[in-house]
């Protein structure tokens, strides 16, 4: 380890243990890169998001212990208390017998206020989400791997929460192979990843669970593609933190800081703003109006070829460039995105240099 690089982390450690962390320079070293290897985009994120208090740091505590909310965290158990469960267990756990409860709310029930009609409009969004986090970063064997912490309230066998897993093979076709003579037939391939044993779950179960919440909590937007790939890495950079704390807690804190990122960048998967000023065909626009200022000569070129910004700078923008760079080099850009006082408007620049 060369000696400027011990400085850059001694710099980055002296600032997170001052009496009162300065903002102002923790984003300027964020920004920079000069992060240090046992924390990287995991302070970022929660001091640039707003997600934790950052009031006082007492001497000697460690690094990121002093960005801790706990309250919400509790907060996140209960979405998944009230989220997460099939409808008429509740009442059944009361004490109505199952008669009273499919009398009074079945699943053939029309009505719109019934708990069996939501429950199979969210499985309509749960099973868009399964498909997408099941294929988040295939080239990494990270998100197929179980987590060291699993949920215990959802796999705990004394309660009667099920997975989001077990709803999704409830709700889908099973594939089956119909043996003929001289050939056999295999309908509806399944390319899922094996089954963990009983009281284990995989990284992308943790994901998928994290965008069901959200998109229970946001009727509004909901899920939509492309969304896994925003998460995935504030999930990775939780889950795979030295300190077994944030490890522990790595589903609540990335929901959150997830939420806050969103409540951000939401404008670009709301399609009815797109043509808005707020919306991504304006935010596209401006990355050509950028690169007419900065490189006259490419944008003729791009011009000249009927080249529009919609066919690169669409996924790049609503992504964050989660898929243009290795997972390792996304949490670089991400350092200086989130760490920039513009944010977003830091993006445009960074699309222009990338044409350039």
């Amino acid at each position: 380890m060369s000696s400027s690089y011990k400085n850059r982390i001694q710099e980055f450690k002296a600032t997170l243990s001052e009496q009162k962390i300065d903002l102002k320079a923790l984003r300027e070293l964020c920004f920079s890169g000069r992060l240090s290897r046992v924390s990287r985009v995991c302070v970022c994120v929660c001091v640039c998001a707003d997600v934790f208090t950052v009031s006082r740091v007492s001497q000697g505590s460690r690094v990121k212990e002093a960005f801790v909310r706990s309250a919400g965290r509790d907060v996140y158990a209960q979405f998944l208390r009230e989220m997460i469960i099939q409808p008429g267990i509740a009442k059944a756990n009361l004490g109505v017998s199952r008669e009273d409860v499919t009398l009074e709310d079945h699943p053939l029930n029309p009505n719109p206020d019934s708990r069996w009609n939501t429950y199979f409009k969210d499985n309509e969004v749960l099973l868009q989400i399964d498909k997408d986090v099941r294929r988040l970063y295939p080239d990494m064997a990270f998100f197929q791997r179980p987590t060291d912490f699993p949920c215990q309230l959802i796999l705990d066998p004394q309660n009667e929460y099920e997975t989001l897993r077990r709803r999704v093979e409830q709700t889908t076709l099973k594939a089956q192979t119909v043996s003929s003579p001289g050939k056999a037939l295999n309908l509806y391939p399944s390319n899922e990843y094996e089954v963990l044993p009983n009281g284990c779950e995989a990284h992308w179960e943790v994901v998928e669970r994290i965008l069901f919440i959200y998109a229970k909590l946001n009727p509004g937007i909901a899920y939509v593609q492309g969304m896994n790939e925003i998460v995935g890495p504030i999930y990775y950079t939780f889950a795979t933190d030295p300190n077994s704390q944030w490890k522990e807690h790595a589903e609540a804190d990335t929901f959150f800081c997830f939420t806050n990122l969103m409540s951000e960048n939401r404008d670009n998967f709301i399609k009815s703003l797109d043509d808005s000023q707020c919306g991504i065909t304006f935010k596209m626009e401006s990355v050509f109006s950028k690169l007419k200022e900065k490189d006259t000569e490419l944008y003729m070129r791009l011009q000249e070829q009927n080249i529009k910004p919609q066919y690169f700078t669409f996924r790049w923008l609503t992504l964050l460039l989660s898929q243009e760079f290795l997972l390792p080099d996304v949490i670089r850009i991400w350092d200086s995105l989130f760490s920039d006082q513009d944010r977003f408007e830091f993006l445009i620049p960074v699309c222009c240099a990338m044409l350039t």
